[in-house]
């Protein structure tokens, strides 16, 4: 069958190289000199976008017209629903995406923001001086730590951008010399939240904008510019820090400093055995403020001194104010009306994605009953790093989880000699808490708030070395606060 072309004419190989006949073509073309328009008075309305009886509209203003449209949306979604409005608001407006180096940062609007919100916080802060670099003085060099903030949806809140030095070039005696600062126990996170659930009020959260840079520093420190935001005209100058820049060694005491200093001077005595604890009283009142770095929980059993401490911080910080806290140092917290439940479901999530255990079969408990671990020297060994970082993990995860606090120690004593029995001790863990990922600590209000211990110990217990266990557990009322387990020679 002979191929048709585009005039419906039969296409064969006779045809090529023949010649046209120019008798047949048109010489001349006749055109009026007057000129005519041509006008299409009924156009169909159903092919016509959008509403015909609207004004002209350029592409510039349909533009305008599709933000208006989805702020408007927006809007409505938060007023209907809440949690619609955080997704989309944080879908529109923020980067999903975390760079893995700094030029994939500068080429997203998103994450200049973010650098350049964290350089106007050094601006407003007065952290250093563009100057020289003085001879015999070395310059620590800086670099950006680009990370996305979660809720504990895992919806990204924030997309944060820090300048930070690199400490490790500085010498002790040199460019330091004393760094220690308190910081809070997840202990002391818990006892806090424990006694809000028996005096009955609310916890609130803040956090500090940039809190390293409101601590002075005395040493002479001298830092290179931030990468992608060196001065076109002065390139080869560096920065003189005059605020403790984070990265370096004495930022965290010199931020200790000035925000203790500042309370102390407002009123609020700093807790004798807990120097991260902060309280101040007012009539028969109390108000209770626990800082770990930048974070800062407070409640108080009369709600204008939650507000008046706001109000002080504002007066001092940029800050950032949470309303109740529902997530903290990764625990989930559910303030209800009858007491406060800490959950970690969500990290049990993560670190299950982590080290691949999403899709396994439940174990009933953290270890198999009636069957010690001992060391196996004839096993197989396996990666050591794997086996710590999983132990360190859950070791976390006990904070609100003790039913696998013994599962975990009992792992944890194989850091170093650890075989493949080992190893399926652990992953049993996480088989256990894939069956029972919502279990937590629950702190009622009406439980009384006596003191009780319960210890047990065995004298050459252990079936691994003859050491002694000794155990215990402390609870307030019915709120437990603490639990142990340590071997003895």
């Amino acid at each position: 069958m002979a191929d048709t072309g585009i005039f419906g004419n039969a296409y064969n190989d006779e045809y090529v190289g023949a010649e046209a006949d120019l008798i047949n073509l048109e010489t001349t073309i006749n055109v009026s000199p007057i000129p005519t328009t041509r006008i299409d008075k009924d156009h169909p309305k159903d092919q016509i976008i959008g509403d015909f009886n609207s004004a002209i509209q350029t592409r510039r203003m349909t533009k305008i017209f599709d933000k208006h449209a989805m702020v408007c949306y927006i809007n409505k979604q938060r007023r209907t629903n809440h949690k619609d409005y955080q997704n989309c608001l944080f879908s529109c407006f923020l980067s999903q995406m975390k760079p893995k180096k700094v030029i994939q940062a500068l080429e997203d609007p998103s994450w200049i923001e973010a650098m350049q919100e964290e350089l106007l916080q050094f601006q407003l802060q007065k952290v250093w001086t563009l100057v020289n670099l003085p001879n015999g003085k070395k310059a620590i060099r800086t670099k950006w730590v680009l990370r996305n903030k979660k809720d504990e949806r895992g919806i990204v809140v924030r997309n944060k951008a820090r300048l930070v030095a690199q400490g490790y070039t500085q010498e002790e005696g040199i460019d330091y010399d004393e760094v220690f600062a308190p910081v809070a126990r997840i202990e002391a996170i818990r006892l806090f939240l424990l006694y809000a659930s028996f005096m009955g009020f609310i916890v609130y959260q803040m956090d500090v904008k940039s809190a390293f840079l409101y601590g002075t520093i005395k040493e002479e420190v001298y830092v290179c510019q931030p990468p992608g935001f060196e001065d076109p005209h002065f390139p080869n100058k560096v920065y003189k820090v005059e605020k403790a820049l984070y990265g370096l060694h004495q930022a965290p005491r010199a931020w200790y400093e000035t925000l203790s200093t500042y309370l102390i001077e407002n009123g609020f005595r700093r807790g004798t055995i807990d120097k991260t604890l902060f309280i101040k009283k007012d009539k028969g009142n109390i108000l209770l403020v626990q800082v770990y770095v930048d974070d800062i929980i407070f409640g108080s059993t009369k709600k204008s001194l939650c507000d008046e401490f706001e109000c002080l911080m504002h007066k001092r910080f940029q800050m950032s104010s949470m309303g109740e806290i529902t997530f903290f140092l990764r625990l989930q917290v559910q303030q209800k009306k009858d007491g406060i439940f800490i959950i970690q479901d969500k990290y049990v999530a993560d670190i299950s994605k982590k080290f691949d255990f999403v899709i396994v079969k439940t174990a009933s408990t953290p270890m198999e009953p009636n069957k010690a671990l001992i060391k196996d020297e004839e096993a197989d060994s396996v990666d050591v790093h794997l086996y710590r970082s999983m132990i360190g993990s859950l070791m976390y995860l006990t904070a609100s989880r003790p039913d696998i606090m013994f599962a975990v120690y009992a792992c944890a004593r194989f850091q170093v000699t650890l075989k493949m029995s080992h190893l399926h001790a652990v992953k049993r863990i996480f088989r256990y808490l894939k069956g029972q990922p919502k279990l937590g600590l629950w702190f009622p209000r009406d439980s009384l708030f006596d003191l009780e211990a319960f210890s047990d110990c065995n004298y050459a217990g252990a079936s691994l070395d003859r050491k002694s266990i000794t155990g215990g557990c402390q609870f307030l009322g019915k709120r437990r606060i603490s639990c142990m387990l340590r071997s003895r020679l």
